[in-house]
């Protein structure tokens, strides 16, 4: 008499992909004591596994991965002559090396890493109006990111004082009488960018922004 099998009392399938006859299958061949027959055994098994995704048989490697995976339902227990080298837990269960992380700790970190490697960027390039531009550009960016921390306001004088520090004093805007952008128009919410007055930038950027091809849309009427 045939007693009913319960999920909860059976052994865990380790790749359910397979389904549970295959899994006995494999549990069947391990136990067989002629190797001959377990060597035929394991390749009919494997035959079985491929007809059940047929679609991945042009994909390359495809045998290679069912051997593998024909080892690994077997716990590692079943010994055969596999075609390809045989798997084992260690590099199964292999943990990948350790990332290793950015540890650049900038001085003033609600600028982020993208400042200062523009402003790295922008000590190589010769004097003249084309830089001039880019560093009144910086300075800007600057200050939207100096705003997100402080929504009340922000002084040019601070940001052109930290300009000057994390360039190592190669960019020296502190005694410029232009002023940055307005702090109501740098945290202008994107709904209102398209009803914002057009506010004049600074004669050196607007060169900046026509030799890179940027132009203003913004036009009085």
């Amino acid at each position: 008499m045939t007693t009913l099998e319960y999920n909860t009392e059976r052994s865990a399938l380790l790749i359910p992909e397979y389904g549970r006859h295959i899994q006995k299958m494999i549990e069947k061949a391990v136990l067989l004591k002629d190797r001959e027959q377990r060597n035929r055994t394991a390749r009919s098994i494997v035959a079985v596994m491929g007809n059940l995704f047929p679609h991945l048989r042009d994909v390359p490697d495809f045998q290679h991965k069912l051997w593998d995976q024909l080892f690994i339902m077997s716990n590692f227990q079943l010994d055969v002559d596999s075609p390809y080298e045989k798997p084992t837990p260690d590099t199964l269960y292999k943990r990948p090396d350790r990332l290793r992380y950015p540890q650049a700790h900038p001085r003033y970190r609600f600028y982020g890493n993208v400042i200062k490697r523009l402003i790295d960027t922008c000590v190589k390039w010769e004097r003249g109006d084309l830089r001039e531009g880019l560093e009144y550009a910086i300075a800007n960016h600057m200050k939207k990111s100096f705003l997100t921390w402080n929504k009340e306001a922000v002084d040019d004088s601070i940001v052109f004082q930290h300009l000057y520090e994390l360039s190592n004093g190669e960019i020296d805007l502190r005694k410029t009488k232009e002023d940055l952008s307005n702090s109501q128009t740098l945290i202008r919410t994107k709904g209102n960018l398209t009803r914002r007055p057009f506010t004049p930038q600074h004669p050196a950027q607007n060169s900046f922004n026509k030799k890179k091809g940027f132009t203003n849309n913004f036009k009085k009427k």
